[in-house]
């Protein structure tokens, strides 16, 4: 709905009691349509923002999540394609991955002024970045140098390189802080690094395309997509005396691209960008679901906080897609009976606010942020962006 100004002019009722009577229904409907919960009510010191990549223009559009609007772009590196918040900074790091003959770099921004701070150089082709916040460090897969970079926070340095296979191309540190899962593209194969030593102690072959990973919260398993073929690796990982071992090959849908987790871990998402279709998976078995037709390519998940709702973006479409979890099939709503949600062209990326009251939907395609409302499940507003955005991070804080 459209927020009425305290301001505005008031309207004088005609025809006496009757009239004002209209008004003030009219009005408390107004303020019943825009529930605290709908639009938190923020503390005047705190702050907000959703940061999206532009590949296309070397900057990071900064969007005001309080108010809803674009705040400013910020210039970082070449090509960015990556962007993470810090949870216990107020930082965010941007993965520049530049150009096909050189190498990239890490933008430091500061949160509370929205500037760069730091620019670390990387390796060749940079491109994603997870963070041990426990130790303030960022781990970095490095695809065109076949390495990751580990990177000290505080010092603003790289404090070691690490050989990985060919074309990792992410680098997923568990909630343990013991293992770091690496998906080689190249290499069709997932390298697993023990964190304490920086080194390699397992790697697994026969998974083509490896692409995205997903580490359980509890860090007994890892999941890795074969975007080259139509199945899911699960791995063991190492514990005690049991050393890290394949334990199952998933058959899936065709060219599965990215997986979702649910929060409590108990299932996962994969979606399957050439059979236009998602696959349930339960974790704890290996057991996968039937396939649910979804979109036109889909190729980005998001679970809700609540574990009940997965948004699925398709990128060849202008929708993004709602899958009712506990009911096993398209979610529908009043008003929205296709359980879909039309967005700009091309949504490629998506992140909650931190009350998870909007969902911020990345549009690669028409260079715009679709804001969704999630009590309602429908459009709010669409936010400008630069060229060829992304990807995208929230970051929430208060000033002292």
């Amino acid at each position: 709905m459209t927020h009425q100004s305290s301001k505005s002019k008031r309207t004088r009722a005609e025809g006496g009691l009757p009239g004002r009577l209209f008004v003030l229904s009219l009005a408390i409907a107004l303020l019943s349509g825009c529930r605290p919960h709908d639009f938190p009510q923020f503390p005047a010191n705190y702050r907000e923002y959703a940061y999206v990549t532009n590949g296309a223009s070397g900057t990071v559009s900064v969007l005001d999540v309080v108010n809803v609007r674009l705040d400013r772009e910020v210039l970082v590196g070449q090509n960015p394609v990556a962007v993470a918040a810090s949870p216990t900074r107020n930082e965010v790091y941007v993965v520049n991955s530049g150009s096909a003959v050189g190498h990239g770099s890490l933008s430091i921004l500061d949160a509370r002024n929205n500037t760069i701070v730091a620019t670390i150089p990387l390796h060749a082709l940079p491109l994603s970045i997870d963070i041990d916040a426990a130790h303030d460090l960022a781990y970095l897969a490095n695809s065109g140098s076949n390495t990751i970079s580990v990177v000290d926070l505080t010092r603003r340095a790289e404090i070691a390189q690490i050989g990985t296979g060919e074309q990792p191309v992410e680098a997923r540190e568990s909630p343990d802080g013991n293992s770091v899962v690496v998906p080689n593209r190249g290499g069709n194969s997932v390298s697993i690094v023990d964190s304490a030593s920086r080194r390699v102690r397992a790697i697994f072959e026969g998974c083509p395309g490896a692409a995205d990973a997903v580490i359980l919260p509890d860090s007994s398993k890892a999941f890795v997509a074969c975007t080259g073929g139509h199945q899911l690796m699960a791995i063991a990982l190492a514990r005690g005396q049991q050393a890290d071992r394949l334990e199952a090959m998933m058959d899936v849908g065709h060219a599965p691209a990215h997986l979702a987790l649910k929060p409590d871990g108990g299932e996962l998402f994969v979606s399957n960008s050439l059979s236009d279709t998602i696959s349930e998976v339960v974790t704890t078995t290996n057991d996968v679901g039937g396939a649910y037709l979804m979109g036109d390519n889909p190729v980005r998940g998001l679970v809700s906080s609540d574990n009940s709702l997965l948004y699925e973006a398709n990128l060849r479409a202008q929708d993004v897609t709602m899958y009712a979890i506990d009911d096993g099939r398209r979610a529908t709503f009043p008003g929205n009976p296709s359980g879909s949600i039309h967005v700009g062209d091309g949504p490629s990326a998506m992140a909650f606010s931190a009350e998870g009251h909007l969902l911020f939907v990345v549009d690669t395609r028409s260079g715009d942020v679709a804001v969704v409302r999630t009590l309602s499940h429908a459009l709010f507003t669409m936010l400008p962006t630069g060229r060829g955005p992304n990807a995208i991070a929230v970051k929430g804080f208060r000033v002292q």
